[in-house]
């Protein structure tokens, strides 16, 4: 499955769990050791969960790598290691916190997109 593909699969397993306010970053210019960044936010402890467990198993039923998963027992924030695409599930709060998409160059308009699974 090449990158666009996956991270459509990726969005459309957020957006399945109500993920919100999902951003993908390309990476590939700034990172040799994943070429995708997705960022969700959840509305509680329990939707994180959720939302990182639909994407594991959806990776997983598709065939695709998945890594390690860190964060789950407090779900405040779930990163999901997919190989060339990695997942950061976060509450809002947390994720206005850390910032990531400033943290990895998204201020760049074009790095960053909000985007919508094709259904």
């Amino acid at each position: 499955m090449n990158i666009e593909d996956k991270v459509k699969r990726i969005v459309a397993a957020l957006e399945d769990i109500k993920g919100r306010d999902i951003t993908v970053l390309d990476t590939s210019r700034l990172t040799s050791l994943f070429e995708r960044m997705v960022i969700a936010s959840g509305d509680s402890n329990r939707q994180t969960r959720a939302l990182a467990d639909n994407v594991r198993e959806k990776m997983k039923a598709a065939g695709e790598y998945v890594g390690n998963t860190e964060g789950e027992d407090s779900g405040d924030w779930v990163l999901l290691d997919l190989g060339d695409v990695i997942v950061h599930v976060m509450l809002p709060a947390v994720r206005a916190h850390y910032n990531l998409e400033e943290l990895w160059g998204a201020g760049q308009a074009a790095r960053a997109r909000h985007i919508q699974a094709d259904h």
